[in-house]
């Protein structure tokens, strides 16, 4: 009985706090669920420990909703990976935890963001479009989708400045 009721007020947003290397699991676990080829632990894990990566997440107790992943270099970031849980997708969560990473990386000195989509993502793609991303550059055939069948990747870049 108690523990329903911790997690009926449990239900609220989650808290998006900065990521470290013991989140590794639980990021490899939800990047494998949201894209075709997910990372492993231990590629999260050497990510996570290199100084130039910073990354978010959003959790509620232990479970974790969401994550942001970049790497600093020269003034300038590139978004690795955002992964929002299926239960949590179109509620605002990755914009929240894109917004607040945003802000992270301009309070280290990062002058432009880049990242890649694919363009068959929409709902990411009006995700950064909203946050004033533009696209840049576009790479055909990126994305394996299939046998016959390659999708590109859309460079996009938000100056910071």
């Amino acid at each position: 009985m108690i523990g329903m009721i911790t997690r009926l007020f449990a239900r609220g947003e989650p808290a998006l706090t900065e990521a470290g290397p013991r989140d590794a699991a639980a990021i490899a676990t939800l990047h494998a669920a949201s894209f075709r080829r997910g990372w492993s632990d231990g590629e999260f894990e050497r990510l996570l420990l290199e100084r130039n990566t910073i990354a978010h997440r959003a959790m509620t107790g232990r479970t974790l909703h969401g994550f942001i992943l970049s790497r600093l270099a020269a003034g300038e970031a590139e978004i690795l990976s955002v992964a929002v849980a299926s239960g949590r997708r179109g509620r605002g969560l990755a914009r929240s935890l894109l917004n607040l990473h945003l802000r992270r990386l301009a309070g280290l000195g990062a002058s432009a963001v880049f990242l890649e989509v694919d363009e068959d993502n929409e709902p990411a793609r009006r995700l950064y479009r909203r946050a004033g991303f533009r696209e840049v550059g576009r790479r055909p055939s990126y994305y394996s989708q299939g046998r016959d069948r390659a999708g590109a990747a859309l460079v996009l870049r938000r100056d910071l400045v």
